[in-house]
């Protein structure tokens, strides 16, 4: 062990290279060489060593910065907790866009190690930039927070073999004995430096975080669900289909619904939307949100309802709105009524005679809400056509980190003339 070259834990067992872990003057920016497979076995011997309740050691350790995580930081958690009757988990971080924040790293390990019972976790702060900053005081210092935080007998660190005895790990905590994994060929910095490209690299509680959100939009028979399956379909993901379709027709018809079913279309279309992340395959399609149905609420008005309804619309338009408010969506394609109108269930024939101006006002919806949006026109080969290379542009431009649904489609843009259809009124 001791003729290895000793680098940045982050990289060791797959861990990233920048941020630190405690105890390690060279924690930041640190370079380093995949050396094994993921996939080779612990030495036989320290995998047969049996000792509380079966397992060697009271507590252990592992830590890593985890940005983002992947299936060489698993692995490592799971042996490790394999060999402990606790295993506490240092998550560094820092407050920087070029890191995952805190709270995501936390949800992703404790998704992932619930069910094992006996791992627990302990944030810590990263407020160095430069790794010849990071000296041997603070090293120490953090390493006195770790046990502190653990508050009992630390009796094994684990880390990856690109570490020996004369490591950080073995330095800092002499108390401990060292538990050296074999380094796999997982990589953060692979990862964010590409995606997309490493997408199975990631656990797929990790992968939600990076889904882009592609919202299709526009006037009644425009084509949109048409478009949102077929793109799905051609991109190997799920998609969102417009929730409001069914509930609106409760009573035979849009005009007799009750303030009930605009709100469960409202709820519903959300809750949906962050399930269905949690399953696509790099970008999730939408068919409408909550302005497409604020739109139909200011639409069919009040009616005969009287006060009583008065009352659920106003109560709805403010929980479109409120939903708005949460809403991101990385791409943002409005389809332009220039396709043939089919009366499909109870399409409104007052918005068939008049679709451009229809058409005008859900777009001045989105632009008073600081949406902006890509137009889409033409006939359903040229929609699909046009439709896919923005979705392909969208995560070739994206395949480094930061890669999270950010909203890339909200907020102001740099004006550019119309004409040109390029990003205009469109995402960054």
């Amino acid at each position: 062990m001791t003729d290895k070259k000793t680098v940045s834990p982050c990289q060791s067992s797959g861990m990233m290279p920048e941020g630190k872990v405690p105890g390690n003057p060279e924690s930041l920016n640190a370079g380093g060489k995949e050396i094994v497979n993921h996939n080779q076995s612990i030495n036989a011997a320290v995998m047969n060593t049996a000792g509380i309740n079966g397992k060697r050691y009271a507590t252990g350790m592992y830590g890593g910065c985890f940005n983002p995580l992947h299936l060489g930081h698993l692995e490592c958690i799971i042996r490790a907790a394999g060999f402990c009757r606790e295993l506490y988990i240092v998550v560094s971080y820092r407050e920087h866009p070029s890191d995952i924040p805190l709270r995501v790293k936390i949800r992703w390990l404790y998704t992932l190690t619930k069910h094992l019972g006996n791992v627990r976790f302990i944030p810590l702060p990263d407020k160095v930039t430069r790794k010849e900053d990071y000296t041997r005081d603070l090293w120490e210092a953090d390493a006195r927070k770790v046990r502190a935080e653990i508050g009992k007998p630390l009796n094994a660190v684990f880390c990856g073999s690109d570490y020996d005895e004369n490591s950080f790990w073995h330095v800092c905590y002499p108390e401990a004995e060292l538990m050296v994994f074999p380094r796999s060929r997982y990589s953060s910095t692979a990862i964010r430096n590409d995606i997309y490209g490493h997408w199975d690299w990631m656990p797929r509680a990790v992968r939600s975080y990076f889904v882009k959100k592609v919202l299709i939009i526009g006037g009644e028979s425009s084509g949109k669900s048409t478009l949102t399956v077929n793109l799905a379909n051609y991109f190997n993901t799920v998609y969102l289909e417009e929730t409001g379709r069914d509930l609106s027709m409760l009573s035979g018809t849009d005009a007799w619904m009750l303030g009930e079913d605009f709100t469960r279309i409202l709820l519903e279309h959300k809750d949906r939307e962050i399930r269905l992340a949690e399953q696509a395959d790099k970008v999730l399609f939408i068919d409408t949100d909550c302005l497409i149905t604020r739109f139909f609420l200011d639409f069919l008005g009040v009616g005969a309802g009287g006060s009583a309804a008065a009352e659920d619309t106003a109560r709805n338009q403010r929980l479109s709105d409120a939903i708005s408010d949460l809403n991101r969506y990385d791409l943002i394609l409005f389809l332009e009524p220039d396709v043939e109108w089919v009366q499909d269930g109870d399409r409104s024939e007052v918005i068939a005679a008049d679709r451009l101006r229809y058409s005008e006002m859900i777009k001045e919806l989105y632009r008073s809400r600081g949406f902006r949006f890509q137009v889409i026109s033409g006939d359903y080969n040229s929609r699909f056509d046009k439709a896919a290379a923005l979705v392909k542009d969208l995560l070739a431009l994206n395949r480094s980190y930061p890669g999270s649904s950010g909203g890339a489609a909200r907020g102001p843009a740099a004006e550019t003339p119309e004409e040109q259809r390029t990003f205009f009124e469109a995402g960054e």
